[in-house]
């Protein structure tokens, strides 16, 4: 029997500060239980080549995105703004409409978090369709869900509630989790979250 087809890759532009931790589980843990793929700039560690080469080598692997522009405070340390996140939804929809017929079919999911506050600091995008997430996961969850079921193929996938009554589930049994895997619950980088929301959605467990 042939392998299954490998799940699309979803790139996932969002800010990495302990205040945005619960939406970025949120998110990533929506991705991978609706059957895809949470690629991000924060799984590359490589000194071999520049940060901005991995990065949209990684953006031009996935045919779609999630983009969390809500972060645009100003940095506690340098007293500047961060402009990461804008920059990388920047080359997705560069990549999107320069690149080849691939890269023309990229679909892309943009967040913020109040409807309409982007237009004060990102105008440019008015008259895309943005969602607002409010800083709840829950409402974090339906969007990227929703999101990913009009890219689904017609596949079916669970709905908003359900997923977010299976996050809870896996928030409370995570730190078992990361005993059996032998991690530590506060230094888990993206590649071992990622290892552990897939440990948690085997059909064994």
């Amino acid at each position: 029997m042939a392998d299954a087809s490998p799940a699309p890759s979803v790139f996932i532009n969002c800010p990495f500060d302990p205040d945005y931790r619960p939406l970025f589980e949120a998110m990533v843990f929506t991705v991978a239980r609706c059957g895809f793929a949470p690629r991000c700039a924060m799984e590359i560690v490589d000194g071999a080549g520049t940060r901005i080469d991995k990065i949209m080598d990684l953006i031009g692997k996935c045919p779609l995105g999630i983009h969390d522009i809500s972060r645009t405070g100003l940095d506690r340390g340098s007293g500047l703004p961060r402009f990461n996140m804008p920059f990388e939804l920047g080359l997705f929809l560069g990549a999107r409409r320069f690149g080849n017929r691939h890269q023309k079919a990229k679909n892309c999911l943009i967040l913020d978090s109040e409807s309409y506050r982007y237009q004060q600091f990102l105008s440019d995008i008015a008259g895309q369709d943005i969602g607002a997430h409010r800083n709840d996961p829950g409402v974090m969850i339906t969007k990227v869900r929703d999101f990913l079921r009009s890219h689904s193929g017609g596949r079916m996938l669970p709905g908003g509630s359900v997923i977010k009554r299976d996050f809870d589930r896996f928030a409370m049994e995570k730190p078992a989790i990361c005993d059996a895997l032998e991690l530590d619950t506060g230094e888990l980088t993206f590649v071992d979250f990622v290892t552990l929301v897939a440990y948690y959605l085997k059909p064994d467990n």
